[in-house]
C-alpha cells in the first residue's frame, strides 16, 4: 500500500516562502504522477499543482502560477512544492496525492493521499 507523508508546513508571513515535501513509500514511485491540493476551512478542496512521472511536465492553478514551483527527486521518492511570495489566501491544509497515470488536476482521479500539512500565512 502506497503511503504519502507531507512535511514542511508552518507559519509564515505574507511575502515569505515555504517548501513542502511529499515523501512516498513505493518501489515504483517514479511511475506515478503527483499533485498538490489544498483545503481551507469551509472551502472545497482545490488543485494547486501537478508533476508527471519524470518531472518533465508541470501544471499549476492560476492562483499560484508564477509563485509556486513543483519538482521531484525520484531517487529520494520525494516531491516538493516551493511556495514563494505567499499570501494570506494561501492558508490551508496542503495534501499530496499520487496516481499511476498521467498528471491530472482532478482530485477524484488520485487514489493515494497523504494526511496533509498545515500552512498559515499571516498578513
Amino acid at each position: 500500500q502506497m503511503q504519502l507523508v507531507e512535511s514542511g508546513g508552518g507559519l509564515v508571513q505574507a511575502g515569505g516562502s515555504l517548501r513542502l515535501s511529499c515523501s512516498v513509500s513505493d518501489r515504483i514511485f517514479s511511475s506515478y504522477a503527483v499533485a498538490w491540493f489544498r483545503q481551507a476551512p469551509g472551502i472545497e478542496r482545490e488543485f494547486v499543482a501537478t508533476i508527471n512521472w519524470n518531472g518533465g511536465t508541470t501544471y499549476y492553478a492560476d492562483s499560484v502560477k508564477g509563485r509556486f514551483t513543483v519538482s521531484r527527486d525520484n531517487a529520494k521518492s520525494t516531491v516538493y512544492l516551493q511556495m514563494n511570495s505567499m499570501k494570506p489566501e494561501d492558508t490551508a491544509d496542503y495534501y499530496c496525492a499520487a496516481r499511476l497515470a498521467g498528471s491530472s488536476s482532478k482530485g477524484y482521479e488520485y487514489p493515494y493521499w497523504g494526511q496533509g500539512t498545515q500552512v498559515t500565512v499571516s498578513s
